[in-house]
């Protein structure tokens, strides 16, 4: 019988907003403490309408965080003060099970 794997609870923070934004987004994710995360760049349809990323100022980002709840939420008050004002941001939290919680 296989004994369960020792999982940890983290909470996934993942950014999707325009990639203009991933420099400063990750800048303050380390300064709150945030030890990893993962950026892909991803086209879609969003409220402000389709963005393909033809064109550079056209580009979006879908930044993943892992981390503790108080910090997920810490960052996502950031960028809804910030730059949801002037950005096409949407974000998501999903709870996660980690192993190797030092990682996180």
């Amino acid at each position: 019988m296989n004994t369960p794997l020792p999982t940890h609870a983290r909470t996934l923070l993942v950014i999707v907003a325009e990639a203009a934004l991933e420099k400063p987004l990750i800048r303050e994710a380390r300064a709150l403490g945030v030890q990893g995360w993962t950026v892909a760049e991803v086209h879609g349809r969003f409220f402000e309408g389709e963005r393909e990323g033809a064109w550079e100022a056209d580009r979006t980002i879908e930044l993943k965080l892992l981390c503790d709840r108080p910090i997920a939420e810490a960052l996502a008050r950031q960028v809804l003060a910030r730059y949801a004002p002037n950005y096409s941001v949407a974000m998501y939290f999903t709870p996660a099970e980690v192993l190797r919680p030092e990682r996180f």
